[in-house]
């Protein structure tokens, strides 16, 4: 447009900058600015904050701190916005304060975000006293610590390993009417394994799967991890119940390869699947892959665990499902035979199935199974 002759509008200078440092393209957005400056235009407070933003999120804080200093000089204040994003991305604390009394002094008041980032860099640098503190400053003023404050409190006590101070933290958090999220169980969870106390790990893992967050990942992960660390280093005897609650949460999350790993993982460690291993693994299965669920339900019995109930409810309603009857109708005669029955579910399926009332149907199979 320059070349051209065509005069473009700040706003379109603003957009592009803007643009660029969206994509962290921030040395093309410096250049445009610079060219905008030299063009004889002036930047306004906007767009100095995009640029001080852009110089920030790449890791240049000395950038970012130049180009702050030069807004000052060109008689603009930077806002919260700019400071707190160089306060996030300083690495000297001493510079960090310095610019936070500066901030004060301006009577620029730091919000949340401000102060989430002092405790941050605080609690990362092992100093959970200055942390403390300036959660109580942030109190003072009127700012309720949130989800964040108090993770980024948990994960300083984790990363020195002290893992009752953390726990405090996060049943303080709880009492205060603030629900942890899925990071804030994640820092808990893996403090726990890392410290080699994995009951407590699970534990948290049963809480967080009854009525908290939905476990993501990480979650799964870390828990996986810590228990395989600690069975290698036999500070924990592989129990089968960690084992089914892992895998019951997976599939709860849709991750049902990494149950299915997990599952024959359990082989590997010389332990045998319990019956609620099968029932949970089954169950998965035939949500999508109902021919590896039949696979899995024949295996039962040559792993000394014979189908119960459960298992051949689960198996039936999988192949009903899928409209397998021919397989379900199989199923259906085994179980009979074995002197079971079909559950509520199941009855409600071989119901709809009786008023159907087609002859290829085994009515008397379906009745006696009722």
């Amino acid at each position: 447009m320059l070349k051209l002759g065509c005069k473009p509008h700040l706003v379109t200078f603003s957009t592009l900058i803007k643009g660029f440092c969206m994509e962290l393209k921030v040395g093309q957005a410096a250049r445009l600015f610079n060219e905008m400056v030299l063009t004889g235009y002036q930047p306004d407070l906007y767009i100095y904050t995009i640029i001080v933003n852009g110089l920030c999120k790449i890791g240049d804080s000395s950038g970012g701190l130049r180009m702050l200093r030069e807004m000052e000089e060109r008689g603009f204040w930077p806002d919260i916005v700019a400071y707190s994003a160089v306060i996030d991305c300083l690495c000297q604390w001493n510079e960090v304060t310095r610019l936070f009394n500066e901030m004060e002094s301006k009577n620029l008041k730091p919000n949340a975000v401000t102060y989430n980032i002092l405790v941050d860099g605080l609690c990362k640098e092992g100093k959970i006293s200055e942390a403390l503190a300036v959660v109580e400053m942030m109190s003072h003023r009127g700012l309720q610590p949130n989800v964040i404050t108090y993770s980024e409190l948990i994960n300083g006590y984790r990363l020195r390993n002290e893992m009752d101070e953390a726990r405090k933290v996060f049943d303080s958090m709880v009492n205060h009417g603030c629900e942890p999220n899925v990071f804030s169980y994640n820092i808990m969870i893996n403090g726990y394994c890392k410290t080699n106390r994995i009951d407590e790990a699970v534990k948290l893992f049963h809480e967080m799967t009854q009525k908290g967050p939905i476990p993501d990942t990480v979650t799964y992960t870390t828990l996986m991890s810590g228990m395989f660390q600690a069975m290698q280093n036999s500070e924990l005897e592989p129990y089968i119940v960690h084992y089914n609650i892992l895998i019951d949460g997976m599939i709860e999350a849709g991750h049902l390869e990494a149950a299915r790993k997990l599952f024959s993982h359990i082989f590997v460690t010389g332990l045998k699947p319990s019956l609620p291993s099968f029932n949970r693994m089954i169950k998965g299965l035939c949500d999508g892959l109902p021919e590896k669920a039949y696979d899995l339900f024949s295996k039962m019995e040559e792993d000394d665990c014979l189908p119960n109930n459960i298992s051949y409810n689960i198996t039936i309603r999988g192949f009903l499902q899928s409209n397998d009857r021919s397989r379900a109708m199989k199923i259906l005669h085994e179980m009979v035979k074995q002197g079971f029955s079909a559950d509520a579910c199941t009855a409600i399926m071989l119901v709809d199935l009786l008023s159907i009332n087609e002859e290829d149907e085994p009515t008397y199979e379906i009745s006696q199974a009722l």
